[in-house]
């Protein structure tokens, strides 16, 4: 079995507080594909950056195999110092690095080179940071959020770009279909160690209910065994000296290591205040129109929302996504046409930059408007404490200013404010952004149960997938078209996904218009599956699975740390078995991944 490119082992590390990494390990082989996933604050970044070298642990091994380069996607890019875009990605080439192909790459971007950093917006910032982490085309490539300020086209052009890439991948993400769609194995950060699942994203959620149910069930014991000592001590039988001493000891041992267990981090609990219902025709949009100077944002729209529906908006950076939803709100006066709002309005906004949140405030004083203590929520009141760790927050940080709080932190409290205030339309702008999986689950549930209407703009697909049904795309040229269920439901109808604005010759920036079905397209379309074709998407599965419990099974064997000093020719013969069984896995899932991608073409 080969050596892993990097390792690290029995990582420790404490940020003067409570302990943030407990042993983690972690290993990273040739052409690895990896998700690290955990809750907001369990140390994902931290890890990163020690497998990056930037932070060195307070105790553990990092090992580099000799000549492995390595390259950091930063969640949030450093500028400074740089004059232009260009500077800041020639800062990240090593000496034998090609500096045509990061020139190139910078220009596949949407860059001159030229450009100042003090003025790119944060989608453009993390353009720029990813053409400095890519061309180097490094043996192992970490990146903490590589979606985050990016759009749809940018994100799925991304997802292309990695999966041909020879690098080995670690990806910190809270896009779960980006996810899914890139990784092989998982490693989960739960409460300072790194436990790993040698299954890509798509197989982890059950994997950790599972794990944490079994673990359930065995703190349910001990719970149990210490009743049944307690009471023996009460009641029981006081002869036998000796023996009842060491009874008690052990009595001792069960409660000490009940008192040391550390729990699953909790759980966000949500409720939303509702308010009495609106009229049954919340939005009622007639010939919209806006333009800023010659360039056209929303061009003869009509668009009516009725109570109870979930509308998502969708479109490249710059489309004017933001100005719609202000023009359907009423934030915005259109140039041309009507906006009809229903009677009983009680609206709710949540903005994507989080502007609306003063940094000297405390979180206690943002959740209290500034008076006393209780949080009216609905009908009833809270005590802001209490509601504070509704969304995970611990007592001692009521006085902490909003500007130490995290990114994920921001956006869990501008939920729990939102949320507190009655309303019967949430306005939801980019409400994903810096949320962990276990939260997004939670505002998912909370937005399923209810039972007002919901405008939401979001980049996030599965999300949009799960909560929407209507979607509104931007088509070019301001226009705006909608299209019944999610965004995966809008693509089959479209036949094509959000298409990235692009630049005319005299610089103004337009959408990308669908292709034609050419005559190849329309052949292919009429093309089926052949005999070999089904039978292979048949038995696929199963033979996938033996090659699974076989790599486990000699994954086992390896593992006995005896094996070697009693059989090296067991060993080698092992790790050779080992690694042509996983070549064997993953031909066997590339052929059906091909397969499967087929078929949906031909079926789609």
């Amino acid at each position: 079995m080969a050596a892993p490119l990097l390792l690290l082992r029995d990582i420790h590390l404490t940020f003067g507080g409570p302990v943030l990494l407990d042993g983690a390990e972690l290993t990273v082989g040739e052409g690895e594909r990896l998700a690290l996933v955990g809750r907001n604050g369990s140390g994902k970044s931290t890890l990163l950056k020690i497998a990056a070298g930037m932070i060195e642990p307070d105790r553990g091994e990092r090992a580099l195999q000799q000549g492995t380069s390595i390259r950091y996607l930063p969640q949030e890019p450093d500028f400074g110092g740089f004059a232009t875009t260009w500077d800041y990605v020639a800062a990240g080439l090593g000496t034998h690095d090609d500096p045509h192909h990061a020139r190139t790459l910078l220009g596949n971007f949407g860059f001159t080179g030229e450009e100042g950093p003090s003025r790119l917006s944060g989608g453009e910032m993390r353009r720029v940071a990813l053409a400095r982490a890519l061309a180097p085309g490094p043996d192992i490539l970490l990146m903490d959020e590589p979606t985050n300020h990016l759009d749809l086209p940018a994100i799925e052009w991304l997802e292309g770009e990695l999966k041909g890439l020879r690098s080995a991948l670690v990806l910190i993400s809270h896009d779960r279909r980006f996810l899914t769609n890139l990784t092989r194995s998982t490693a989960w950060i739960d409460r300072g160690s790194v436990r790993k699942l040698d299954q890509g994203f798509g197989a982890f959620e059950a994997w950790r209910d599972e794990m944490l149910a079994q673990e359930e069930v065995a703190q349910h014991k001990i719970d149990r065994k210490i009743a049944r000592e307690e009471d023996w001590v009460r009641y029981g039988v006081s002869g036998r000296r000796k023996r009842n001493q060491k009874r008690l000891g052990d009595l001792h041992k069960l409660r000490q290591e009940r008192r040391e267990y550390r729990g699953a981090t909790g759980t966000v609990s949500m409720s939303v205040a509702e308010a009495e219902s609106a009229a049954k025709l919340v939005i009622e949009a007639k010939n919209i129109a806006k333009a800023f100077g010659e360039r056209v944002i929303v061009k003869n729209a009509s668009i009516r929302v009725a109570r109870g529906d979930r509308i998502g908006i969708v479109g490249p950076n710059g489309a004017g996504k933001t100005t719609l939803l202000n023009m359907l709100t009423g934030a915005l006066e259109p140039d041309s046409g009507t906006v009809k709002l229903g009677a009983n309005l009680k609206m709710v906004t949540l903005d994507q930059k989080r502007e609306s949140l003063h940094p000297d405030e405390t979180l206690k004083e943002v959740l209290t408007q500034g008076h006393g203590d209780m949080v009216t929520v609905g009908e009833s009141r809270k005590h802001v404490v209490g509601y504070m760790k509704d969304f995970l927050f611990i007592p001692e940080q009521a006085n902490t200013p909003v500007m130490r709080l995290s990114g994920g932190e921001r956006g869990r409290l501008m939920l729990a404010r939102a949320l507190a205030r009655p309303s019967n339309l949430l306005v939801l702008d980019e409400p994903t952004n810096d949320l962990d999986l276990e939260t997004l689950d939670l505002l998912q549930e909370m937005l399923a149960d209810y039972a007002g209407t919901v405008l939401l703009v979001s980049h996030d697909r599965d999300f949009l997938d799960r909560v929407v049904t209507a979607t509104i795309a931007y088509e070019g040229d301001g226009k705006w078209m909608a299209y019944a269920g999610g965004y995966s439901d809008m693509v089959a109808q479209r036949g094509v996904g959000v298409q990235a604005r692009v630049r005319d010759n005299g610089g103004a920036a337009k959408t990308a218009k669908p292709k034609e079905p050419t005559a190849e397209r329309a052949a292919q379309a009429k093309r089926k599956l052949g005999f070999k074709e089904k039978h292979a998407l048949e038995t696929l599965p199963k033979k996938l699975a033996g090659l699974r419990a076989d790599i486990a099974r000699l994954q086992v064997k390896l593992n006995d740390p005896s094996l070697f000093a009693r059989d090296p020719g067991a060993f080698t013969q092992t790790a050779a078995e080992l690694e042509a069984t996983q070549a064997t896995l993953v031909k066997g899932e590339d052929e059906w991944l091909a397969l499967e991608i087929l078929r949906e073409e031909l079926e789609g």
